[in-house]
């Protein structure tokens, strides 16, 4: 554990701040992932059952709020209306998603360039320099683009995973549209 004090101690102010804003990205990342795969999980397993409901005959429109009022006799701009509330509403936050996922790796490098600038400053005044000095400041560099790399895996990979449970609501959403356009 000490030595990850002696790291910050050592390490220049960029390349804290580039951790910390990682980190938070990390935070960020598992957080939406967490939070919108279980709303989106709901709403196609709602939404699923929807379906097998009007399929059996259980029921006539879809389960939302939108169709409480109306009788039975729906519009298809009212279905299109549907399906844009509940694709908005899943989709909040997948954006985010991408965004850390394109822009971690850069701020880790950005890190990574400050820290190797900062060394090579401080190093080059000092004379002639040995391998065995600048290795060591290399790879304590290389930290904050392994860090930016280390949290793009992830938010991409649950962005990816998130569009994939959107386009499962999406289809059964319109299956529900596409039978129920078909029945009247």
């Amino acid at each position: 554990m000490g030595s990850v004090f002696q790291f910050f101690e050592e390490s220049s102010l960029a390349t804290i701040i580039t951790l910390c804003w990682l980190s938070i990205y990390c935070f960020v990342t598992w957080w939406i992932f967490f939070y919108k795969y279980i709303s989106i999980v709901k709403m196609v397993r709602d939404e699923q059952e929807s379906l097998e409901a009007i399929l059996q005959g259980e029921q006539i429109l879809p389960r939302d709020a939108i169709f409480i009022s109306i009788d039975g006799n729906v519009s298809s701009g009212i279905f299109s209306l549907w399906k844009n509330k509940v694709i908005r509403h899943s989709t909040t936050g997948l954006s985010f998603l991408s965004i850390i996922a394109s822009t971690s790796p850069f701020i880790g490098l950005f890190g990574t360039v400050v820290e190797i600038l900062d060394a090579f400053g401080r190093l080059g005044s000092g004379g002639q320099v040995s391998f065995d000095v600048i290795a060591p400041v290399i790879s304590k560099a290389l930290i904050a683009t392994a860090a930016g790399i280390l949290t793009a895996i992830p938010a991409y990979t649950f962005f990816l995973i998130l569009k994939r449970k959107v386009c499962d609501l999406g289809i059964y959403i319109q299956m529900q549209i596409d039978y129920l356009s078909s029945t009247k």
